[in-house]
């Protein structure tokens, strides 16, 4: 979320860059001169700075190293012996401008990745048994650092037994599908000389590309691992990173619209950018881990523990041209997407409305939010809370009953806009109380006493709702103005964060310029009720599950998030409308959950995720692991076709939009994906049923 001018709150994760080999002629003094500027801005403006001393030393220490490796691929706990003499000495450090530790790191990772290759070479030079019964636990955070070299070599050899296997099963399938003339009448031994052969052509690229990365890039990793400490949502920006968040701000791209974060050692998508390419094609989904990344027609490359930087960059491409992803599934399947990359269309990020039907024939307006948007270069530019003052006067004037407004996903965006917005369905008063260090709370809020909408309101949430989306929704629900309907609770991101110019802070050394930019967080924000949304988020009125019910997700899922807190209430209150029976409305949805074949199958589908993820290991014996995929993906496509009716009836444009479709034939395609998508939504489903209820409450 973001003030007018350079404040703001963001939903970015800090790029998580990986290993490579080290260049041993840094700039020293530039070196030095960053993290002093990092560490003094961090002292001056965060909202609860860090002592940076031992303590704060050994964490640095312990989050640097599960990002050096998180593949526990090339360290083992011999080289953390030596590294082990620094782990309360990165303050000392930081204060000299020294780096002996990051050197030394460096040092131990290229031995490692030169060792790693030798060993992925010999064992890729003989046969697997795949009838040996072993399992190889996929998830990193589960295995500790090597022993030594030989347990390393046991790992690699697990590893690449695994994507062997794996690639053999793909062209097995291909070869009984006869979906490749190159594999008829190949043996399986022959099969699987071609799967070592492909996978260690893919190795040998990906080190390749590993031995020309920049030491500015583990230096980020390694600024980013002492910013994180002390909270995660503030970060050292590279000035490249800085231009691709300016590029992010502005949604002015090329590419296939979705937004990255490094997961281990995949780049797994965390949003799927509304109206863009990844969007309209339909396979790509928030937690899927890229896996490969293909040009068109050429051979797929594989981007496991690429750094993000890279993986986007070939990913990104210009309108028109071929990009095919190789996805691996929160299930655990595995999938090839092909999308046709294009200008993210910005018109579909904005505010936009629907006139919905409950199954008793009461017309409601819909507005969907993507995100609370703002121009911040230009004072005239547009804003989504005039987007939705239009839309809440385009549903008046078609006389709906009552109104969802849809925040799903929403990352937040701009404080000022969702200070208005929350004022079209109250009278003047408070919305949002913001607090920096040091000082008492401010209470912003709605200094209109008009209001837009008057009538009953539903507010939609999920895990992925965020700042600007919880203020609105936490504010709603303590007017009592609205019934908010969701997963167990929104994403709980209660802070905000400011750029610094690192430039700005150093006088003179115009030749080490530019430095890059910190985000840092400067202030906490709190609900009117003087309770705070960071950690537990906001917790909807009507809980629905989902996939994720019984996962942790979100900012309570962060390493160093800032701790909940509350302080007091402000003075509110409405006259407008009152959100009546919430208990009543709870139970009955309660019921139609419980009677809901598809929202039971979402509660099973969400305890076997639950068990996957308690449970990464895959057995190495092909039959064994073949006969579990294929389970796994009938299952998957089963569950999917829940998905897949109708449940939404009396969907339709408001008539003063019609003209604008009819005349654009893309837009039209774009809306007509849109009413089908909202068409099948179970959840849109459910929050009518709730506003049917709330429109009979007594």
């Amino acid at each position: 979320m973001r003030f007018r001018g350079p404040f703001f709150f963001s939903m970015l994760f800090l790029v998580v860059v990986l290993a490579a080999f080290y260049t041993p002629v840094p700039n020293s003094e530039k070196e030095a001169i960053l993290i002093h500027s990092i560490l003094n801005q961090l002292n001056r403006y965060h909202f609860a700075p860090k002592a940076v001393d031992d303590q704060f030393s050994a964490q640095a220490y312990d989050l640097y190293l599960d990002r050096l490796d998180p593949g526990r691929r090339w360290l083992t706990k011999e080289d953390l012996n030596q590294l082990q003499i620094y782990k309360l000495q990165l303050d000392e450090e930081a204060e000299a401008g020294t780096y002996e530790f990051f050197n030394l790191s460096l040092d131990l990772l290229h031995v490692g990745i030169e060792k790693s290759q030798a060993y992925y070479r010999e064992l890729l030079a003989a046969p697997f048994d795949f009838s040996i019964a072993e399992k190889f636990d996929l998830d990193s955070e589960n295995r500790p650092f090597a022993q030594n070299d030989a347990q390393l070599k046991e790992y690699w050899r697990k590893t690449m037994k695994y994507e062997t296997m794996t690639r053999l099963v793909d062209k097995l399938e291909a070869q009984e599908n006869g979906d490749d003339e190159e594999l008829v009448g190949k043996t399986q031994d022959e099969l699987e000389a071609m799967c070592r052969e492909d996978l260690l052509e893919t190795l040998d690229n990906w080190y390749e590309r590993i031995g020309k990365e920049k030491r500015l890039d583990y230096l980020s990793t390694y600024l980013n691992s002492i910013v994180n400490v002390f909270d995660p949502h503030s970060g050292y920006f590279e000035p490249v990173e800085k231009e691709n968040f300016d590029i992010e701000m502005s949604r002015k791209l090329e590419g296939i619209g979705a937004r990255l974060m490094m997961d281990g050692d995949f780049a797994k998508v965390t949003n799927v950018v509304v109206g863009g390419p990844a969007w309209k094609q339909g396979e790509l989904e928030e937690n899927d881990q890229i896996t490969k990344v293909a040009q068109g027609n050429e051979d797929p490359i594989d981007v496991t523990g690429m750094n993000l930087n890279e993986v986007i960059s070939m990913i990104r491409g210009k309108k028109g041209t071929e990009v095919r992803l190789t996805v691996k599934k929160v299930d655990g399947s595995a999938k090839e997407i092909t999308i046709i990359r294009d200008v993210v269309i910005l018109e579909e990020g904005f505010a936009k409305s629907l006139l919905l039907h409950t199954p008793s024939k009461e017309k409601i307006g819909y507005i969907r939010l993507p995100r609370f948007y703002d121009d911040f270069e230009d004072n005239e530019g547009r804003s989504c809370a005039d987007d939705v003052a239009a839309e809440l006067e385009k549903l008046k004037a078609e006389n709906v009953q009552g109104i969802i407004l849809d925040l799903r996903n929403n990352p937040g965006g701009s404080l000022r806009d969702v200070i208005t917005m929350t004022g079209f369905f109250i009278e003047q008063g408070p919305v949002v109380q913001v607090k920096s260090r040091g000082h008492t709370a401010e209470v912003l809020g709605d200094r209109d006493p008009g209001v837009k909408w008057d009538g009953p309101l539903t507010v939609m949430v999920n895990h992925n709702s965020a700042s600007a989306s919880e203020i609105i929704a936490a504010a709603l629900q303590d007017y009592n103005r609205a019934v908010v309907v969701g997963t167990t609770s929104t994403y709980g991101k209660g802070t905000v964060q400011r750029f610094f110019d690192l430039d700005y802070s150093v006088m003179g050394f115009q030749d080490i310029k530019p430095l890059g930019a910190l985000k840092a967080t400067i202030q906490k924000y709190y609900r009117i009720n003087g309770g705070s949304v960071q950690l537990k988020g906001v917790t909807p009125d009507i809980i629905l599950p989902d996939n994720y019910y019984y996962l942790a997700t979100g900012e309570k899922d962060n390493e160093f998030a800032m701790e909940w807190t509350e302080i007091k209430p402000a003075e509110y209150g409405q006259h407008v409308y009152q959100a009546k029976a919430k208990a009543k409305l709870a139970e009955h949805s309660a019921k139609r959950v419980e009677n809901s074949e598809v929202f039971q199958r979402i509660l099973e589908n969400a305890e076997k995720l639950k068990q996957r993820r308690d449970n990464s290991e895959y057995s190495l014996q092909l039959d064994t692991y073949r006969a579990e995929q294929a389970a796994l993906e009938a299952e998957y496509d089963e569950y999917e076709k829940l998905f897949d009716r109708e449940v939404v009836f009396g969907v339709a444009n408001l008539p003063v939009d019609l003209p604008g479709l009819e005349g654009d034939e893309g837009r039209k395609a774009r809306n007509d994906d849109w009413v089908g998508n909202v068409k099948k939504d179970v959840y849109i489903q459910e929050t009518l049923n709730v506003m049917h209820d709330l429109l009979g409450s007594k």
